[in-house]
């Protein structure tokens, strides 16, 4: 988008109400955005005058929004409501050149204090006394940290799941992703079974592509297996940015893969070099113990705790990983939301199998006991899989296994339903539909949790939030780093701001919000993304459309380097030996064999007579029902009537 400027107000805007923007200079712009500051209570419309004639904008809620123009030419007389955002324009243009100043430079392994200077998109320049051309929009970091945008590597925008739709479609799970300090997302695209996976991409695509407001990827679902499944996952890596796929060990009848079906698919993923992620699960148990639970007459969402137990978890945990093993493929955990899972994943890494494992804010944060809850909405808010643990140590847990890397990632898992939806399952738990919501708060809340808890330091907490996602998914250093030559995906983070989170003030959709009332240390104050400013002290001013498809290339360094080398080292050969030239046994009919005269020298030992005496440890036992020595004569019994050494008397 071309730079533009208003010059009928001095701070590039006017106030809101009927108005008459003046003197538009043009500088070839194509595209302009106009945001609606003071909605009325119903939707607004407003009218422009262009060169190819009248348009019309109209603005979907009465809320915080942005629309297009397109060739601003002449006068754009604006009906009550509106107001030209010139300074929103100016920051969101690629052009535009911002200098963060005075701010502390945080990555995964090291803190500096530095400035950092952005144009067209791409960070330049980071250092001191930076030498910076004029114009420039300075952005005072004294005190605040300036740390890598956040990449939320599990997000579920505009997914049907359980027979609901959950209510952030890309615009608005993207907004409040940036709102939060995140700047790029993962989305999930899970076909129907016996349906084509390029097709379910490119329907994704055509969703995504004009609603995000940051960049994005996707993994694929593989939720059935055939020969043309692995022809569609060669095709998914090499033609469209795709170098991730997801199973389940779960949903039975849905989504489930046997294990050997995820044989065949972890040794795709290994010729490809794509990512082989896992949701683990013991599903046949999964389903068994819900039918037991619904027996019982438990219907609320306490179900979905008692029929998934942490040992189902930790059985699917270890038993995929055995399998990845056998294929020699990496393999990605993701949701580990319990002790003896997380025990698994630390015993694999110390016997040096490749795994990475990402855990949930929610299961690194919550606990089970909300699904006790006596309000069955709330109770309801909370249905994820794995479900929340009753082990209020659990989640204390999760987070030391994220700060000493047993625990690679930590995502939002981001799906919210309304009560509304999760209500399908008032009379059925297993009818609730499983999500959360979470993708604005996750930075925050690991803060508080993570680094103010003392589990970890700002390094840790970039690595776990950004950086770890940018190296296993092959985006690193272009992402997940502030040095030159990255993408400009920065956030001024301010460590000592505090605030209260609540369903009533939060971008994200749905009616309840997890962390309801917590406070937080851990404040975005400034999100880039892509070199533009999208969020500034609480004011939103990206449009939606202005991400970007991030296409993901196969066999990243970071995870599949280890294993080349794994592979070499534990390379399985053959004994040399000289050839085997004696009889060898000849297969006769009905599958038996005919066996060669025993050699001379074939040690034997005397057999047995039956009756007679012999060692216990050998066997009398013939399988022709004779002995060889039967035609020895047998002695006859004797009846001994005093035992063995004589009779005995008392000692006295």
């Amino acid at each position: 988008m071309e730079e533009a400027a208003l010059e009928a107000h001095p701070d590039l805007g006017l106030p809101p109400g009927r108005g008459r923007m003046r003197s538009i200079r043009r500088l070839g712009v194509s595209r302009a955005w106009v945001r609606i500051l003071h909605p009325p209570p119903l939707p607004c419309s407003g009218t422009w005058k262009t060169a190819k004639g009248r348009g019309e904008v109209t603005a979907r809620s009465p809320s915080a929004e942005m629309a297009s123009m397109e060739d601003i030419n002449l006068d754009a007389p604006m009906d009550p409501g509106f107001v030209w955002a010139g300074r929103n324009m100016l920051a969101n243009s690629a052009s535009v050149r911002i200098l963060i100043k005075g701010g502390k430079v945080v990555n995964d392994d090291c803190t500096h204090e530095a400035d950092v200077y952005i144009e067209n998109g791409i960070i330049q320049q980071v250092g001191r006394e930076l030498m910076i051309p004029g114009g420039a929009k300075v952005i005072d970091a004294t005190g605040k940290l300036v740390i890598p945008g956040g990449i939320d590597t599990s997000t579920h925008f505009h997914q049907t799941f359980m027979n609901a739709t959950c209510v952030d479609d890309f615009y608005h799970g993207t907004k409040a992703a940036l709102v939060g300090g995140t700047t790029m997302v993962i989305g999930h695209v899970l076909p129907d079974k016996e349906t084509s996976l390029v097709e379910a991409y490119e329907k994704c695509r055509s969703l995504a592509d004009p609603k995000v407001c940051c960049d994005y990827s996707l993994h694929m679902g593989i939720t059935w297996w055939a020969p043309k499944v692995k022809v569609e996952m060669e095709t998914l890596v090499r033609e469209k940015g795709v170098n991730s796929f997801q199973m389940f060990m779960t949903y039975k009848d849905l989504y489930m893969l046997r294990d050997s079906e995820l044989y065949q698919v972890f040794r795709a993923c290994k010729d490809i070099g794509a990512i082989a992620r896992v949701h683990a699960e013991n599903g046949e148990l999964v389903a068994e113990g819900a039918k037991e639970a619904l027996d019982l007459g438990i219907t609320g969402p306490e179900g979905i705790e008692i029929s998934r137990p942490e040992e189902l978890e930790a059985e699917a945990t270890h038993r995929v990983i055995t399998i990845a093993n056998r294929t020699h493929c990496p393999v990605y955990l993701i949701n580990v939301s319990s002790i003896s899972a997380g025990d698994v994943v630390a015993a694999a890494k110390m016997q040096g199998k490749v795994v990475y494992a990402e855990t949930t804010t929610a299961h690194a944060t919550l606990t089970g006991l909300h699904y006790y809850h006596q309000d069955w909405s709330h109770a309801a808010a909370y249905v994820t899989v794995p479900p929340l643990r009753l082990d209020t140590n659990t989640s204390t847990y999760l987070m030391s296994l994220l700060a000493n890397d047993t625990l690679n990632i930590v995502a939002s898992d981001h799906r919210p339903f309304t009560t509304k939806q999760k209500a399908m399952g008032k009379e059925d738990f297993t009818k609730i539909p499983h999500g959360v919501s979470g993708v604005q708060d996750r930075m925050s809340v690991i803060w508080e949790r993570g680094v103010v808890g003392g589990k970890m330091d700002e390094n840790r907490f970039v690595a776990v939030t950004s950086s770890n996602a940018a190296k296993i998914h092959n985006l690193y250093p272009r992402k997940g780093r502030i040095i030159p030559g990255a993408d400009a995906d920065v956030v001024v983070w301010d460590p000592e701001a505090t605030k209260t989170i609540s369903a009533s003030t939060q971008v994200q959709g749905g009616d309840i919000n997890l962390y309801e009332n917590m406070r937080c240390h851990g404040v975005p104050l400034v999100t880039i993304s892509r070199g533009r400013v999208v969020y500034e002290n609480g004011v939103f001013m990206c449009a939606e459309g202005s991400g970007k498809f991030c296409p993901l290339r196969s066999f990243p360094d970071s995870v599949y380097k280890k294993l080349v080398q794994r592979e070499k080292s534990l390379k399985i050969k053959g004994v040399d030996r000289t050839p085997y030239l004696g009889d060898v046994a000849v297969v006769v009919h009905a599958g038996k064999k005919e066996m060669g005269t025993p050699l001379a020298d074939t040690p034997t030992r005397p057999v047995t007579r039956h009756g007679g005496m012999r060692d216990l440890h050998e066997s009398s036992f013939s399988l022709s029902g004779s002995q060889i020595d039967d035609h020895v004569p047998k002695r006859a019994s004797a009846r001994i009537l005093a035992p063995p050494g004589g009779r005995s008397s008392g000692i006295w």
